[in-house]
């Protein structure tokens, strides 16, 4: 055939232009505060410059290929990013510490590894988990080799039948005094290591978390470090059992897998043991804190509400550049079809989202503030910010989680049918979000953890105790103060939500105990008050993400930017508060009086913060700054040429590389002449 001519042009689309041009405030200012000054955003667009721009293949033509093609095309990717880090650390910090690995799996780069990145886990996870929780000298002898790629490794923690539940977990891992070794072993089916990424293929050795037993007496579970393929030949070592688990929703190419062990002896040392330890004797040390095991999960969390902050954004992007660049359905009769983001009903689709993504990327922010001045106190063998850490990373994991899916989700039928093409991308967008739902904690089981530390909060409020700073909410309420008037004003309205919470928290308290008191288990009355512990965590998680808004917005940070710059936040955070408050006005009524006023006031509110950030939808999301590459989407681009670029991809199909496909001849015409 001939070679496919090019149809996209070298300009960018007026209406696109025309939205840029009347942007009430400087882009490049919005893109240094979304990410974190001048400096980090120079560094990102680097970044971005030495890995995403020789890429010339479409990240839709993956869908084109083969499973097993996907799997190496994911692997020769993440592998090529990783050496192009490494140039790129040896030419601006040569003979620094090693920066790349820290790096490997920053947003900026995603766009390079379309597939997933089968090592994802191992530098987002084993690294720090070995950091966490080794010796120095087991640093040494295998923590190096994992940071520094000479090996492969992965977290194995889910299995096949327990996930979230950590208790449950069946993995074994016996101790053998005689021979000063673990025996490991999987005794069930259901024991399986079932999920972890890299595992399937690529990785030859893991973080096993299993079950510790001492003369079959279990003591917690723990981690192991475990070789499972031979360094040289890559076969699984005998009485191991690994594979691929197969095709999935999205990370099309992470090799998520399956792990099985038979009588598997690794060394006593290769038992992680910075805080826990077996002696050689048999002899069990416990952890200060039986927490510390899960903390390389809570920065996992801390990841999660960032990275799909950054998911929600993205599809905003392209919802919103989509949105500027499709015209159609008149407002008036014989007037030209409109742009579809002119649309009011379309603004309601996309304008909060784009204020949601905000809203988590500064929660974010808060939260990995906590988690280095937790992890620094752990240093100091000071474990009194843990608990909080633990359950706001919970709270807003879930919550981010959960957002970003339904966001993305919303805002891929906001681009109507053309949302549903792979070249859209909005599909791994939407899978990408949903699949955190799960991981690192299914969201309901998240929000029960809360849930419980709200019930002992409040007790401990209304016994006059002192609170965690992110339950402080709860003092005033649990010692019976009321929340005064209704005023609407931003302040107000955090305040409102935080009474909504309060009283959310005070029914589940109560009704818990009420079923304590009539015989049930201190289970049984959980499990019984889920649906009210969970609303209650819910709630308690927008209320820190309200708070965090507010305080980013009208804080003295914002003496640090433009006028102009600060009334466009002051819309979002409008937009942000007025759409949370509508969206949990019955948690609201239950315990605060608005008159019929005040609720049409809010609808009013509405309506004009829309109509306020209508002018300014495109500049910002052209702040966010993310580049083509990581969008990947035909219908997001930055030159706005929607319809050129679906038409050329579409023209690329392998079933339109021939007029006429070899299944005409094979099976329809077959057909037609068989006179059915």
């Amino acid at each position: 055939m001939p070679a496919r001519k090019q149809t996209i042009p070298h300009t960018v689309n007026p209406d696109l232009q025309r939205e840029r041009h009347a942007a009430s405030f400087r882009i490049d200012e919005f893109s240094r505060w979304w990410h974190g000054g001048a400096e980090k955003l120079r560094f990102k667009r680097e970044l971005e410059q030495e890995i995403l721009n020789d890429m010339t293949t479409h990240n839709t033509l993956l869908h084109y290929k083969s499973h097993e093609e996907i799997s190496e095309i994911a692997l020769k990717q993440s592998l090529d990013v990783a050496k192009k880090l490494r140039a790129m650390q040896d030419r601006i910090n040569p003979g620094g510490n090693d920066i790349w690995p820290k790096l490997y799996g920053t947003s900026a780069i995603w766009g390079a590894m379309p597939a997933g990145n089968p090592f994802g886990v191992q530098f987002a996870m084993v690294v720090d988990a070995i950091k966490m929780h080794a010796t120095d000298e087991q640093w040494e002898r295998f923590g190096k080799r994992v940071e520094n790629f000479e090996i492969c490794g992965t977290y194995t923690q889910t299995e096949l039948g327990h996930g979230t539940f950590l208790r449950g977990l069946e993995t074994r891992a016996d101790y053998d005094r005689v021979k000063d070794e673990f025996v490991l072993n999987t005794p069930t089916l259901s024991a399986y290591k079932w999920w972890p990424g890299g595992l399937g293929h690529c990785s030859n050795f893991c973080l096993l978390v299993a079950q510790l037993y001492i003369d079959n007496e279990p003591k917690g579970v723990q981690m192991f470090f475990v070789e499972l393929r031979d360094e040289e030949t890559h076969m699984p070592l005998p009485g191991v059992d690994i594979g691929e688990i197969g095709h999935k929703m999205g990370f099309y190419g992470v090799s998520n897998g399956f792990l099985g062990l038979k009588n598997v002896r690794i060394p006593r040392t290769n038992m992680l043991m910075r805080n826990a330890k077996v002696l050689p004797d048999g002899t069990f040390v416990e952890s200060p804190t039986s927490v510390l095991l899960y903390f390389s999960m809570v920065m996992m969390r801390c990841a999660i509400t960032q990275n799909n902050a950054t998911l929600l954004a993205m599809a905003a992007t392209i919802a919103t550049r989509y949105s500027a660049v499709r015209r159609q359905s008149p407002i008036n009769p014989n007037e030209r079809e409109p742009q579809i983001l002119d649309h009011v009903t379309q603004q309601l689709k996309i304008l909060p989202e784009i204020a949601t993504a905000i809203a988590y990327q500064l929660s974010a922010k808060s939260l990995w503030a906590l988690y280095h001045e937790t992890y620094a106190g752990i240093e100091r063998s000071d474990f009194t910010r843990l608990p909080e850490l633990h359950n706001l990373a919970c709270a807003l994991k879930a919550l981010c989680s959960s957002d970003s899916s339904t966001g993305a989700e919303r805002l891929r039928m906001a681009c109507g049918g053309h949302g549903y093409l792979t070249s859209a991308n909005m599909h791994v967008i939407v899978a990408s979000a949903a699949a955190a739902c799960t991981y690192e904690g299914e969201n309901t089981v998240l929000l029960l953890q809360v849930g419980r530390f709200l019930m002992k909060s409040w007790r401990a409020a209304s016994e006059g105790k002192s609170l965690t700073p992110t339950a402080s909410y709860l003092t005033a309420p649990a010692q019976g103060k009321t929340f005064g008037r209704w005023t609407g004003e931003w302040a107000n309205i955090v305040a409102a939500i935080q009474y909504a919470a309060a009283n959310k928290v005070r029914l589940a308290f109560e009704n818990m105990s009420q079923r304590l008191k009539q015989g049930q288990t201190e289970g049984e009355a959980a499990n019984h008050t889920g649906i009210e512990l969970t609303k209650a965590a819910e709630l308690h998680g927008r209320s820190f993400v309200a708070a965090t808004f507010l305080a980013h917005v009208t804080g003295p940070e914002a003496a640090e930017h433009s006028a102009a710059f600060n009334r466009v936040l002051q819309n979002l955070l409008e937009l942000y508060l007025v759409h949370t408050a509508l969206r949990h006005l019955s948690d609201i009524l239950q315990c605060i009086s608005l008159s019929e006023v005040e609720l049409r006031a809010l609808q009013t509110r509405l309506e004009t913060v829309l109509k306020k950030l209508r002018p300014d939808a495109v500049p910002i999301v052209d702040g966010f700054d993310f580049h083509d590459r990581s969008l990947s989407s035909a219908l997001g681009a930055y030159d706005g040429n929607v319809y050129e670029r679906l038409f050329d991809l579409a023209k690329q199909s392998p079933l339109n590389q021939q007029p006429v496909p070899k299944s005409f001849h094979t099976v329809l015409k077959p057909f037609l002449k068989s006179n059915l």
